[in-house]
């Protein structure tokens, strides 16, 4: 058996992964969380697809392509089939989007979370090992059963976890943690299917057709690149509840649909005006204990 090593470079591919994961699963619990305060069916799906490019694309195939930078296979060179490639980052973003939809539409269900999660946790699998099988070296490649039934349930209790989240979880903090602990599980299934790996090597070595890693990495980190960026855009620029509430209210001020309150305090008068206009009252007479008033009467 030819020896296999998970880590040629170390810590930083783990950790490059791993980060990865964590912010692609935070964009999408973020348009996750948009979609449910969306308005109308279309607005919805619009942010339930964006969510499947963060957590399908970024969280789940960026990492997985990141964490088979540091895999090598000693005695053989890998080279990568391109077209297969592609098509595992597809099928990542697709049946992630798929168990989302399930989901994330319509009234909230826990069965509804339980059948999207295994949807989309049997089509991360399938990414996995689709992306394995792009690999082009001159070896026998054979899989531990156990394993690969192990990374299988892995992956569809991390997606039925992460779709779970997406359709609960509110606020920044909830977001940060939610996303460290989907981090953790969408490594945890692709070294547990990249352990139940083993090769023996071909007694003749010949040169296999394909990309090298260091090939597909630029354009590989570009699009992620930009995929984030575009994702943070759209976070951003759109408004969020609270935004709408406020526009809602202030158009109403505008249109003159929210009463003003009257103050019931009476006008300032400067100049007494008042006072003048209103006729003299009488001046009240007060107590007489010496009987003055009387004496000035007779008098008179």
């Amino acid at each position: 058996m030819a020896h296999i090593d998970q880590f040629g470079y170390g810590w930083i591919t783990p950790a490059l992964s791993y980060a990865l994961s964590v912010l692609g699963s935070a964009l999408g619990l973020i348009c996750a969380q948009r979609a449910r305060e969306a308005h109308g069916t279309a607005q919805r799906s619009w942010w339930l697809m964006l969510a499947a490019w963060a957590i399908g694309g970024t969280a789940i195939w960026s990492m997985h392509f990141m964490a088979m930078l540091g895999f090598s296979v000693t005695g053989a060179p890998i080279r990568y089939d391109i077209g297969l490639t592609a098509a595992s980052a597809l099928l990542a973003i697709v049946m992630v989007g798929v168990g989302l939809f399930i989901a994330g539409m319509g009234r909230p269900m826990l069965v509804k979370v339980l059948v999207g999660g295994i949807l989309a946790g049997l089509g991360v699998a399938a990414m996995h090992y689709t992306g394995m099988a792009a690999m082009r070296l001159n070896a026998e490649v054979h899989y531990d059963t156990t394993k690969v039934v192990l990374s299988v349930a892995i992956a569809v209790v991390a997606a039925a976890v992460a779709l779970w989240l997406a359709t609960n979880v509110r606020g920044t903090l909830a977001v940060i943690g939610s996303a460290l602990v989907m981090g953790v599980a969408v490594n945890g299934m692709h070294f547990t299917g990249m352990y139940s790996m083993s090769a023996q090597l071909h007694e003749e070595q010949g040169t296999q057709s394909g990309a090298t890693a260091s090939n597909l990495l630029v354009p590989i980190v570009l699009a992620v690149i930009l995929v984030v960026i575009g994702l943070v855009y759209a976070v951003l620029a759109a408004p969020t509840a609270d935004d709408r509430a406020g526009a809602e209210y202030l158009q109403n001020r505008m249109a003159g649909r929210i009463d003003q309150p009257q103050s019931t305090a009476p006008a300032p008068d400067p100049h007494g005006l008042a006072a003048r206009n209103e006729p003299a009252k009488p001046a009240q007479s007060g107590p007489d204990p010496q009987g003055l008033a009387s004496r000035f009467q007779s008098r008179r």
